[in-house]
């Protein structure tokens, strides 16, 4: 017992810090992936053959672009584009030098789920409404992300999961969060305690970031 109350005492605030950290990372970071992801799935369904804004070359370019981007392993992009994210926000280190790399991993692979959702609305709805003559626009909001809502939110509930894992490989650069907290103390100075406790912390956040997402999903496939 008395171990358990000298650890709580010694790691507690730590622990309570680094969660805090990661929080901060997978917000803003989605923040901005949701904003870049989402316009840029869309763009990719609409600059299909045959859709509103078909366009081969800039279909085959975004697609080229977010394949590139997909492919390179995160813990390689953060190192690749330290300079770049250094130019961008000023430093390649704690929570403000990692929001670019894992912005720029997130964004495709949001762009991609978006595109997935988005296909799987029914054409017949779509070609039915442009028919009658509405805007694109007013399709893509009433229409195409509205019906594509519940597959939407689930392909988000994956990204965040997803982003959590980059946060936790962020650590290798001294981004802070559970990630550093367990490389750190957990890994470097042998403090198996620490590895076991961030372990854990992060099963329970993806366990009920994970079950949110599904309740809200299948909520609003009812409605």
């Amino acid at each position: 017992m008395n171990g358990y109350e000298d650890f709580i005492q010694k790691w507690l605030p730590i622990i309570g810090q680094s969660t805090i950290e990661t929080f901060q990372m997978v917000g803003i970071a989605l923040l901005f992936s949701i904003i870049i992801g989402i316009p840029l799935g869309i763009l990719l369904v609409l600059s299909r053959p045959g859709q509103a804004l078909d366009n081969k070359l800039l279909y085959h370019t975004l697609n080229l672009i977010i394949n590139i981007i997909r492919s390179i392993p995160f813990i390689i992009l953060l190192f690749f584009i330290l300079p770049f994210t250094k130019l961008i926000v000023g430093t390649s280190i704690g929570v403000k030098g990692v929001i670019v790399p894992l912005v720029l991993y997130t964004s495709p692979y949001i762009a991609r789920l978006m595109e997935s959702a988005l296909l799987e609305v029914e054409q017949g709805v779509v070609e039915a409404y442009t028919a009658m003559g509405i805007k694109t626009r007013k399709i893509i909001w009433h229409v195409m992300l509205r019906e594509a809502r519940p597959s939407i939110i689930l392909g988000l509930t994956i990204a965040t999961v997803s982003l959590i894992g980059a946060t936790a490989m962020a650590g290798l650069v001294g981004a802070g969060g559970l990630g550093d907290l367990a490389y750190r103390f957990g890994h470097l100075r042998y403090e198996v305690d620490v590895m076991y406790a961030t372990v854990l912390i992060l099963i329970i956040i993806v366990q009920l970031i994970q079950s949110l997402g599904n309740r809200l999903a299948a909520r609003i496939k009812k409605d």
